[in-house]
């Protein structure tokens, strides 16, 4: 509570601020300001002195100048909040305290105990049991049981659970169904460097074809299982271009081609489906997606592994524009729950024009990467066979991001791996997806 020197600051000013109100443009005496402001004028003076808000005249110390116009009255302001019953900080108590401008209040309530109707000595224990003694000495008649609390929860089931990871690919799955999209056959995944690099129209020599960036095969090192004309054409297209492009000029090494891996994405399905498609003798606009397990040799840390997973979408049509593309990308990413999207030009050699997907996080208030996206060029489609004038738009994403942000889970390896607690799958949430 506010001592009686503190009601008066309360209702009048803070001492310092007092001092300075009465002080006019020419300065006052010592004196003068002493006997208008009488027992405040020595705290005011020394709290306004280390507050900066007053000086001296040089030559005449006993000249007090005002060094400021205005001043707000912080005191004033925190004792009438305490007398208005509000909670201030307790370091702001400390220095009331100090200035002893507040005391401890202490109340004492009394109670008044006496038996109630439930009283008794001692508390009767009540059977919850029949037991084969109990009905053999015929006890049970003379024992009063305990009441059945039909309300009472009982002990939680031990049940399969889903992991987080499963519960979004299954989210993002009924979502490609809905939009038409028919699932690919994902189940290499050893893949040969032919058609995770080369039919994409990605040259031999790309830093990602390197041992630092991809895993490749020891045993068996070489596939030999590729189709020799539509190899012929991808090695042409290579070296010396076609269909409106120069190629790389460059020697094309069917060796390189034939090197097995771990396909580093899932890219390399949708090429073995553009090339099947492109073999049916009647072509037929098609919509594929995949979501599956991807391999690069990165180093792991909290946000990259060497094994994760990939979603990839397709359309395959005549006539198709980057605005079919925009199109597709805000209904897909708006299903998700994600409608603020932007998306800027990149560069990927099977793809032109291309363009990384970002979307607004409200979380962290920024924009962040969340996919990329493109239309496959000519020199990857019309080796295969597809006909003049069809286009393929296509996008791609990990499934580990999304499922983090969904999750608040800010370590990958807390997702994926050996080291996932189940106390994590156990106690996580549904996940709904664009709700």
């Amino acid at each position: 509570m506010l001592t009686d020197e503190a009601k008066g600051y309360a209702a009048r000013g803070s001492p310092e601020v007092q001092l300075v109100a009465a002080i006019p443009p020419e300065g006052a005496s010592k004196g003068a300001l002493k006997e208008r402001l009488g027992d405040v004028f020595d705290i005011g003076m020394k709290a306004a002195a280390k507050n900066k808000w007053i000086g001296f005249e040089k030559g005449n110390k006993d000249l007090v100048l005002r060094k400021v116009e205005d001043t707000k009255d912080e005191l004033q302001e925190q004792l009438r909040r305490l007398e208005n019953g509000e909670v201030i900080a307790d370091k702001v108590i400390d220095d009331l305290k100090r200035r002893k401008l507040v005391t401890k209040e202490r109340k004492s309530i009394w109670y008044s105990l006496k038996k109630g109707p439930e009283f008794v000595a001692k508390r009767k224990t009540l059977a919850t049991d029949v037991t084969r003694e109990h009905l053999k000495s015929g006890d049970w008649k003379d024992l009063e049981f305990k009441d059945y609390n039909y309300g009472a929860q009982g002990q939680p089931i031990a049940i399969g659970y889903s992991q987080p990871l499963l519960e979004v690919r299954e989210a993002i799955q009924n979502i490609f169904l809905e939009m038409g999209f028919s699932e690919m056959p994902t189940n290499m995944y050893v893949e040969s460097s032919f058609w995770n690099f080369d039919a994409l129209f990605q040259p031999q020599q790309h830093p990602a074809r390197d041992s630092h960036d991809t895993f490749f095969l020891k045993a068996p090192a070489t596939t030999t299982q590729l189709p020799d004309d539509y190899l012929e054409k991808v090695k042409q297209v290579h070296q010396s271009g076609g269909h409106g492009s120069k190629g790389y000029g460059y020697d094309w090494k069917r060796d390189e081609a034939e090197k097995n891996l771990l396909r580093t994405h899932t890219t390399a399905v949708s090429t073995r489906m553009l090339y099947k498609l492109a073999q049916e003798k009647t072509f037929a606009p098609k919509r594929y997606y995949s979501i599956d397990r991807v391999f690069r040799n990165e180093a792991v840390d909290r946000t990259h592994l060497a094994e994760f997973h990939q979603i990839e979408g397709l359309i395959c049509d005549y006539g198709l524009t980057l605005g079919d593309l925009i199109g597709v990308l805000e209904d897909f990413f708006s299903r998700l729950g994600m409608s603020k999207l932007r998306f800027k030009p990149a560069y990927n050699p099977y793809t032109e024009p291309s363009m990384e997907i970002f979307s607004y996080h409200d979380g962290l208030k920024k924009w962040v990467e969340i996919g990329n996206s493109g239309m496959f060029r000519p020199e990857m489609l019309l080796p295969m066979g597809l006909p003049e004038g069809v286009n393929v738009i296509a996008w791609g994403l990990s499934l580990e991001r999304p499922t983090m942000i969904l999750y608040g889970i800010d370590n990958i390896r807390d997702l994926f791996g050996p080291k996932v607690d189940f106390n994590l799958i156990k106690s996580s949430p549904i996940c709904r997806l664009g709700l």
